[in-house]
């Protein structure tokens, strides 16, 4: 029985993950097991739009924070942490927490719609 061929795909896998930008593994919305669906109706229900402009939302026109259009293709969050699915499920519930310096607010949402809001903002491409 010969393992290396496995254990070669299971390397070139590995490579193929790390070398991948965020919206680059599969759908980003299945890392976080959410649901996109909900994810948008509960981004208008917090009038995210207020703030972000937010493709598929309306009315979603702010201003004050960036526009969300192209999430899905962004290297960072806030412009200083990894577009990464766990990354972006605590910014989302806490960002205070992660940048004490930040206009975006702490939310009360239970972590699956903390990762519905990240399941939607993964299709934003």
């Amino acid at each position: 029985m010969n393992i290396l061929p496995g254990w070669a795909a299971a390397l070139c896998s590995l490579v193929w993950l790390a070398s991948c930008g965020p919206g680059d593994v599969g759908e980003a919305s299945a890392l976080v097991e959410g649901d996109p669906v909900s994810g948008r109706r509960i981004i208008a229900r917090l009038e995210c739009g207020a703030c972000h402009a937010i493709p598929g939302v309306r009315p979603a026109r702010g201003r004050v924070g960036p526009t969300l259009h192209g999430f899905a293709r962004r290297g960072y969050i806030a412009g200083q942490f990894p577009n990464r699915p766990a990354v972006l499920v605590q910014w989302i519930a806490d960002a205070p927490r992660l940048d004490p310096r930040t206009a975006m607010p702490a939310f009360r949402l239970s972590a699956r719609e903390t990762r519905d809001i990240a399941s939607y903002l993964y299709t934003l491409r």
